[in-house]
């Protein structure tokens, strides 16, 4: 038996960034959070890439440590308070599952991966959540280390989103080594920005916005650095950046930059981070920008906030998905109702809420890939969920879904590779099985007798003999699938009672 758990008035979030890791800790007061701590710590993960994209040991090391302080400060939260998220370093780096698994010893919990996509919807959550709620549209930007995201949204709602391979620690790297600060570098650096800005330019032209916001480290850092040498007036404009940047060719290198109102841990990347900046201004002819302070991490709050107050984005996205691939509506929520059933048979008392989520969204979407072919329309619809950006969804999740998916019809052989979790093996089940009973896509008076059970060896289905003799073709599916399951090591024991 499962109890509803009523929501939480203190939530955290981490914010495992390219430049820096940031935990955030709110109170919840109706529907808005009030920080109660807030801990940054400059780790430049995105510095530690190897030119073989694989994170240095230096660098793991140095983010593990962090981690480790986070994971005190977590000390005592459950998992429905806390989410922890990674970005564009985490999403390249090759050996970033092994460093992940170490890193979510030491906080306690763990790490979604999310896409670029997500990322910058989350960002504009937490943006929209502090500027006033006009109807006018925004272009949000937030540059962060390893990647830029570009959002232009309405209110709460992200409307396009985008993200780019522009970070002001990837850039300052590459665009100014040795740390010289030249007028080529400076220059090769912008120009190389507004060529990966020109891919999305048509869509974030002027006329398609009418404030342009910043957020995030390096827009704070340009906001306070212009404003306090009058180069600007709280805004952030091209020609107070143009003075700033001839100031920094003056002085030559970043490890000579000494500029008023610049903090030390921004020195050594502002340069990256003002020629990306430069090159959005030009490239989509930007005027001013204001800067917000909120920002990803706020977003993440928000989301979390909204999955406790039951509207939960992943919910808006299955539901547009099932609109965009023409799912049968019916036929998917007669699999999914018996599968959370056949589910909660197998966990027991024991049931993994997130688990039976995720299991509920593959039932919904489990036959999306219909609308490519009917032949392996399976993979079809494992590949959707793999690739497809799923607002609301991490890397995690919808590797997760994409399981279930692939494991609901075809050879069982395949899925060892996949799954080692028992909750994932037991949601497969659950599915595959309750797809075997609606094979014929019409309301069906279930077994009298139908239990499921898993045991040492397998699983054990129970369903009345008299129900098998009338249904003949799905007893005849049954006895196949005690087959199939012998491909993978298990028992499906079928009992006729």
């Amino acid at each position: 038996m499962t109890h509803t758990t009523p929501p939480h008035t203190v939530l955290a979030t981490v914010d495992l960034g390219s430049n820096s890791f940031r935990l955030q800790v709110s109170r919840v007061v109706d529907d808005q959070l009030y920080a109660l701590d807030v801990m940054k710590e400059t780790v430049r993960l995105g510095a530690g890439l190897t030119a073989e994209k694989n994170l240095d040991e230096d660098t793991q090391q140095r983010a593990l440590a962090c981690l480790a302080r986070f994971g005190e400060r977590l000390r005592g939260f459950v998992p429905g308070q806390v989410r922890i998220v990674g970005t564009n370093t985490l999403r390249v780096a090759k050996n970033a599952a092994a460093f992940i698994a170490e890193a979510e010893q030491k906080l306690g919990f763990p790490i979604e991966v999310i896409a670029g996509r997500e990322e910058a919807r989350l960002i504009y959550l937490g943006a929209a959540h502090s500027l006033p709620d006009t109807k006018e549209r925004r272009m949000v930007v937030d540059i962060g280390g390893g990647s830029t995201e570009f959002i232009i949204g309405s209110h709460y709602k992200a409307l396009v989103t985008e993200s780019l391979p522009l970070g002001c620690v990837s850039y300052t790297l590459r665009f100014f080594p040795g740390g010289k600060l030249t007028r080529s570098n400076f220059r090769d650096a912008t120009l190389a920005a507004r060529n990966e800005i020109q891919r999305i330019r048509h869509e974030y032209r002027p006329s398609e916005w009418q404030l342009a916001v910043g957020t995030s480290g390096t827009a704070r850092s340009l906001r306070d650095v212009l404003e306090i040498n009058d180069w600007s007036r709280a805004d952030i404009t091209l020609a107070g950046m143009e003075q700033l940047r001839e100031l920094l060719i003056k002085q030559g290198s970043i490890d000579a930059i000494k500029i008023n109102g610049l903090k030390a841990d921004r020195a050594p990347v502002l340069a990256g981070g003002l020629a990306i900046m430069i090159a959005v201004f030009e490239e989509l002819e930007i005027e001013k920008m204001i800067v917000t302070e909120g920002a990803l991490r706020d977003g993440v709050l928000y989301d979390l906030l909204g999955r406790q107050r039951e509207k939960d984005m992943r919910d808006s996205t299955v539901g547009l998905f099932k609109r965009r691939y023409h799912v049968d509506a019916q036929q998917a929520e007669r699999v999914n109702q018996l599968a959370e059933r056949l589910y909660r048979m197998l966990a027991g008392e024991d049931v993994d809420q997130d688990m039976l989520k995720l299991l509920s969204w593959a039932a919904k979407l489990h036959e999306i890939g219909l609308t490519i072919a009917h032949t392996a329309y399976h993979k079809h619809s494992t590949y959707i969920l793999q690739n497809a950006d799923m607002p609301g969804f991490s890397k995690r999740e919808q590797a997760a879904l994409a399981t279930i998916v692939l494991g609901h019809r075809g050879d069982m052989g395949k899925m060892a590779q996949y799954i080692s979790q028992p909750a994932l093996w037991q949601a497969v089940v659950a599915l595959r099985i309750a797809v075997l009973f609606h094979r014929r896509r019409q309301p069906l008076a279930l077994p009298e007798v139908l239990d499921l059970k898993q045991n040492a060896s397998g699983f054990e289905l129970k369903v009345s003999q008299s129900w098998l003799q009338e249904n003949p073709l799905t007893a005849s599916s049954f006895r196949q699938e005690v087959n199939q399951w012998k491909t993978v090591g298990f028992k499906l024991d079928i009992v006729q009672e």
